[in-house]
């Protein structure tokens, strides 16, 4: 059958290079949270977290210098803002009244009086919750996409789709792992995020492949194959558009935002080039994979009736 499109590169008969490329990266990223774990911010583990904003410049040394003097060496500070006149500093332990003034007092000697600051604090039980509540959202956010691919096209679209969005989210997850980056609510915010964008690149080329079996007839492995190299092609451009056009606005406020924005714009950069990714390169040839299972059980089938 004459599709009407170019293949400039035959993905389906090269799809063992991307689903083991992506299996490596998922073994690393295992590997990562097994020995490292993720860097929770405040916001799932239980301490203090401490923005300052004074009115001259301040440096990282400093800031060490200030809370070394105070008993707080195992503090990690962060100085940023246009003129570095902004600390935030999260703490592992839940500080009370007496030692958050201590701290501040601290901080108006070094830098005076015209001084602001916000205090954010997680106690356990509140820290643990969020962390259950955060696994729930996600988990029910898969299982509701995959309920919904199954009911517009079929089981092993809606399959096919679940796998690679998970393995999106869990790219997301591993990256910040690996690197150690500090693991928010907004970065929750920006994995869900993530999952919207993965599914709709997914749907229009699961549509697409839908479309075009209508009209096939096909009789030969070679004939399936080129269905889905040629629905991937005629999609192409709509999802790199779709996805760049994304891209350019997320890389933007990672470049230009303000620090308490830049974890989270990262987050969904990286699920957006990974959903573009896993939209080609693994959710049309896991779905292959499964309709040639069929193929396979229907002709197994045939021939014990015969």
């Amino acid at each position: 059958m004459n599709y009407n499109t170019k293949i400039r590169y035959d993905i389906i008969r090269n799809k063992n290079k991307f689903l083991y490329f992506s299996l490596a990266l998922t073994i690393v990223g295992i590997l990562s949270l097994i020995i490292f774990h993720l860097n929770l911010g405040v916001d799932f583990k239980a301490g203090t977290n401490m923005d300052i904003s004074v009115s001259k410049s301040a440096t990282q040394t400093e800031v060490n210098d200030v809370l070394a003097a105070e008993g707080y060496a195992k503090a990690t500070p962060t100085v940023g803002g246009s003129g570095n006149e902004r600390i935030s500093i999260r703490f592992d332990e839940v500080l009370d009244n007496d030692q958050k003034n201590k701290v501040l007092d601290a901080f108006k000697a070094k830098y005076g009086d015209d001084l602001t600051s916000e205090v954010n604090i997680v106690s356990p039980d509140i820290a643990r919750e969020l962390g259950v509540k955060t696994i729930w959202a996600i988990l029910i956010a898969s299982v509701g996409i995959m309920l919904y691919v199954m009911i517009r096209f079929e089981w092993r679209f809606a399959l096919a789709a679940n796998i690679s969005i998970l393995y999106d989210s869990f790219i997301v997850i591993a990256i910040f792992s690996i690197f150690r980056l500090e693991v928010d609510l907004p970065f929750i915010a920006a994995v869900l995020t993530t999952l919207g964008y993965s599914i709709n690149d997914k749907i229009v080329i699961f549509d697409r492949i839908r479309e075009n079996l209508r009209f096939a007839q096909l009789k030969t492995d070679d004939q399936l194959v080129e269905l889905v190299n040629a629905s991937i092609w005629q999609t192409m451009a709509r999802n790199i558009y779709t996805v760049l056009t994304v891209v350019i606005v997320t890389l933007s406020i990672f470049l230009l935002g303000s620090s308490s924005i830049k974890l989270f714009s990262l987050a969904l950069l990286i699920g957006l080039i990974s959903g573009a990714y896993s939209t080609i390169c693994i959710a049309s040839p896991l779905w292959l994979m499964l309709k040639r299972g069929q193929k396979q059980k229907g002709k197994a089938a045939g021939k014990t009736a015969s």
